[in-house]
């Protein structure tokens, strides 16, 4: 298995982009896959 890579904020955005626009109220929910992304690209954006 290779090593993982830290979540960029352009990949965060594309998947949150993607739930969104499959959600019926075009958002996205808390504690979703997509939420979790964004806040794993903000974490690593501080380093």
């Amino acid at each position: 298995m290779s090593k993982s890579k830290p979540m960029s904020s352009s990949a965060a955005s594309r998947i949150q982009s993607s739930a969104a626009g499959a959600s019926k109220s075009g958002g996205v929910a808390k504690g979703s896959f997509a939420a979790r992304a964004q806040s794993a690209a903000a974490k690593n954006s501080k380093k």
